[in-house]
């Protein structure tokens, strides 16, 4: 039986292992991957994300997966489905997300795993619409929301950011899972 709940072609999706700690660590210590976070995290931090995707799995069959490139098994990141909570015309909701290492970036990689993803959620889940967001600085992510078919639906200020924050404004983008 394979370690991956699914695949693309280039990609296997997983739920996460005790070696994704440390090199999830030092990608969240990255300012140029956090560039779009408010901060970058401390491993204790990243460490407790983990145990938040891996307690979202097991209720929902989905998560932030672990992604790996299948020809290696090297770790990549992450690309999956979270149910967000925050407070928001929108919400709650199940968001379509992914945060890659640098190596990583410009080859096509959230595209495609963000395609494969929205294709789990359609075949083996019962969501029926799936939303996204950044900052409106984040420009390489909202090309990849559109380069996935998902729809502008709007901005907002994210209320987890304090007003006048650099990254508070927000754009908004949804799937219609058919």
């Amino acid at each position: 039986m394979s370690k991956y709940l699914f695949t693309s072609e280039r990609l296997g999706f997983r739920d996460w292992l005790d070696k994704d700690y440390a090199p999830f660590a030092a990608m969240n210590q990255d300012k140029e991957v956090m560039k779009y976070f408010p901060k970058t995290l401390t491993e204790s931090e990243s460490a407790q994300t983990i145990e938040r995707f891996k307690k979202q799995f097991s209720r929902t069959a989905y998560t932030f997966f672990a992604v790996d490139l299948l020809d290696t098994e090297e770790f990549l990141g992450f690309i999956g489905l979270y149910d967000t909570t925050f407070e928001s015309y929108f919400t709650p909701c199940v968001e379509i997300g992914w945060r890659l290492k640098k190596d990583s970036w410009n080859q096509g990689i959230a595209t495609e795993g963000a395609l494969a993803c929205l294709h789990y959620a359609k075949n083996e889940t019962k969501l029926n619409e799936i939303f996204s967001f950044t900052s409106e600085s984040n420009l390489p992510s909202q090309r990849v929301m559109q380069k996935i078919g998902m729809k502008h639906m709007g901005c907002f200020l994210h209320p987890k950011l304090p007003s006048g924050h650099a990254l508070e404004s927000h754009v908004l983008y949804k799937a219609v899972l058919e």
